[in-house]
């Protein structure tokens, strides 16, 4: 099928418009060319004068005088010698044209050897994936230039690739995620392993950018973070992917950082979070670090189905409602919490109607965490009893309107065994520890815009938000104060985060508290009695 060909007014409307900027880039280069002597004499010369002012300023005040003096004799003997003012202009000049140059330094042109190899085996790679036979022209050739086709290129001190900045053909296919996934492993295998790259494609501009990400700060240990009520700091990440920082302390030094915050209550379009990962990767550390946030403003329910005693340091402290290993202890508490779901629904709705306020107690927000329930799940299914996970139904459905926020942690290997209702309304999702692009993608539903790396610290991974991008994570350091391989600056941290210790309502602590854990502040009472202790409250 031929062509048809362009409106003449277009085609010659291209053409007068290409034309005219080439002249007027052609006749700015030549004033350039011919202002350049007038604008290093210009430049002298307000350095000259810089320099004159800082040698005054120098100059005490009792020797002023004499400089004065001095300068103006200079000037009378040069006024009347024959041809000294024109020789002193001369002078004059020349010292602004010497000072007046410029003194950037000339680096290197191009790559040296090594790198120019690096670069052209890159390209040689590519030309596979961007080049047809049916190319009059191609771009990317078997022994081709490649420097027609890489725009920009850096390399940091061990000599790979940096920064690369790339052209593609527009008819390779960038909009599928299987060709632009294959170009990202090749550039990923090719530039050099045991880094993250983020790719950015400009499918417009048919132009692709690689550039080496830096590691996160792993040195944020928990702390008290500026933040709203209903707001809670997952951690931390680039500051290309937020438009907005904290201020954070690292000791006595203070710096901003960009946190990925999670908003929750009534008008959270993500009500409710799951966070996945694989033993060590710092899920536990994450609920830690939410349930040190959430009792600031509200109540926390803890739900623990390993049974390792991560949460030991919040027994019995204000604010936390109760905290269960076991399966008799775990199905009372979250039964305890459908009800008390639907009694807040009912106390709102019979304050709205009455033209009331609706209740405080139906206002302060209720954290349930829950950390790998699908392990208590097992022992309900052998015991013949009710799954934990099917009384998170009415808390999971309706907890945005009735201020209750549920957490769910759980590992790769158990993510089958989760019930629909966790895996349908946990739309704000976490991903820890090494994970492949597909583990990722199941977990986050979109591939991440980096390539994940085997070897990451703990609590490093990815968070996306319902909907949105992808950002890579960064967990606060928030360890278990018990545990013995914890340091003292985290331990001390952590401890300064805990609520004041109270007394549970149907029995006095058995023993003393740690030392270094016990709090001088006295006790207060309990705002709400544990639901393990008295079962469910009947509804109001």
């Amino acid at each position: 099928m031929a062509r048809r060909p362009l409106p003449r007014i277009l085609s010659t409307g291209s053409a007068q418009i290409a034309r005219s900027r080439d002249l007027a880039r052609t006749a700015a280069d030549s004033a350039t060319d011919v202002l350049h002597p007038l604008i290093t004499v210009t430049r002298g010369l307000r350095r000259l004068a810089a320099a004159g002012r800082r040698k005054w300023a120098d100059t005490p005040k009792d020797r002023r005088g004499p400089l004065l003096f001095l300068v103006a004799s200079v000037v009378l003997v040069v006024a009347l010698v024959p041809y000294g003012p024109l020789l002193a202009i001369v002078t004059l000049m020349g010292a602004s044209a010497w000072h007046g140059r410029d003194r950037t330094p000339s680096g290197p042109i191009g790559p040296d050897e090594a790198q120019a190899k690096r670069l052209e085996s890159l390209y040689e790679a590519l030309v596979p994936y961007f080049s047809v036979p049916e190319d009059p022209a191609p771009l990317y050739a078997h022994g081709g230039e490649w420097d027609k086709a890489f725009a920009s290129y850096e390399f940091d001190d061990t000599g790979r690739v940096s920064h690369l900045s790339l052209h593609y053909p527009a008819y390779f296919t960038d909009g599928e995620a299987d060709a632009r996934a294959r170009i990202e492993q090749l550039l990923h295998t090719k530039s050099g392993r045991g880094r993250e790259y983020h790719f950015a494609w400009d499918e417009e501009g048919n132009q692709l950018t690689v550039t080496v990400l830096p590691p996160l700060p792993t040195d944020v240990a928990a702390q008290r973070f500026v933040t709203a009520p209903g707001e809670t700091v997952l951690g931390f990440t680039d500051p290309a992917g937020v438009q907005r920082t904290l201020p954070l302390t690292f000791g006595e030094e203070r710096r901003d950082a960009p946190p990925v915050v999670w908003r929750t209550g009534a008008r959270s379009t993500e009500p409710h979070l799951l966070a996945v990962g694989g033993p060590g990767s710092g899920t536990t550390t994450l609920l830690r670090s939410m349930a040190l946030q959430a009792l600031q403003h509200g109540d926390v329910l803890i739900v623990e189905g390993g049974g390792s005693g991560e949460f030991a340091c919040l027994t019995g402290r204000d604010g936390v409602l109760g905290i269960e290993c076991g399966l008799a202890g775990a199905l009372a508490s979250l039964e305890w919490a459908a009800h008390e779901t639907e009694r807040r629904l009912i106390a709102a709705n019979r304050a709205r109607q009455a033209g009331h306020t609706p209740p405080e107690d139906t206002r302060r927000p209720l954290w349930l965490l829950l950390d790998r329930p699908t392990v208590l799940g097992h022992l309900a299914a052998a015991d013949g009893r009710q799954d934990p996970q099917s009384l998170l139904q009415v808390p999971l459905r309706h907890g945005r309107a009735a201020g209750v926020t549920v957490v769910v942690a759980e590992q790769f290997d158990a993510l089958e065994s989760l019930s629909e209702a966790v895996s349908g309304h946990t739309r704000a999702r976490v991903v820890l520890g090494p994970a492949s692009t597909g583990q990722l993608e199941a977990v986050l539903g979109s591939p991440p815009p980096t390539t994940p790396t085997p070897d990451v610290p703990p609590g490093r991974g990815y968070a996306r938000l319902g909907s949105g991008p992808v950002h890579r994570l960064q967990v606060p350091a928030t360890p278990d104060p018990y545990d013995e391989a914890t340091s003292e600056a985290h331990r001390r941290a952590v401890v300064g985060l805990l609520p004041a210790r109270t007394t549970p309502a149907d029995a006095e602590p058995t023993g003393p508290a740690p030392a270094d854990l016990a709090d001088a502040a006295p006790e207060s009472p309990v705002r709400f009695t544990a639901p393990g202790a008295l079962g469910v409250p009947a509804e109001g």
